[in-house]
């Protein structure tokens, strides 16, 4: 039985592990998008202090090309995470597929442990109450 309850924990660490994971690229998307978001904002907001809003122009402000470039960037990170995201949920559904085998294998072992128990004791009990009748 030991060496199925440490399986059982190494698997609980995994999947918890692996939920850990999930979430922190998770949050990394997120924090690309806002990022990208207040870039954007930037953006505009240069655009309109300066007056010119066609990127070709001659004299469109370095600023906001360079917090276009930054956003673009940030957006394209953020796609390649959304890879590596799916990726991450599969491994975790793997994972807790694996952890629900075992708890279940652990469920039935327990299971047979106490039917067997239970048996000894009504064998016991039986015992005993034959020897009673036969006083």
């Amino acid at each position: 039985m030991k060496p199925r309850n440490s399986l059982i924990r190494l698997r609980r660490f995994q999947v918890d592990e692996k939920r850990r994971q999930l979430n922190q690229i998770e949050l990394m998307i997120a924090e690309f998008r806002r990022m990208a978001q207040e870039l954007d904002e930037q953006i505009v907001a240069e655009q309109n202090r300066v007056g010119i809003t066609d990127v070709g122009h001659f004299a469109y402000p370095t600023f906001a090309r360079a917090a276009m470039q930054r956003r673009d960037n940030l957006i394209a990170s953020a796609d390649d995470l959304r890879a590596q995201l799916e990726a991450a949920q599969d491994a975790l559904g793997e994972a807790v597929e694996e952890l629900k085998k075992i708890e279940l294998m652990e469920e039935r072992d327990q299971e047979r442990g106490r039917a067997a128990l239970d048996a000894m004791e009504q064998d016991a009990l039986d015992d005993i109450a034959g020897r009673r009748a036969a006083r």
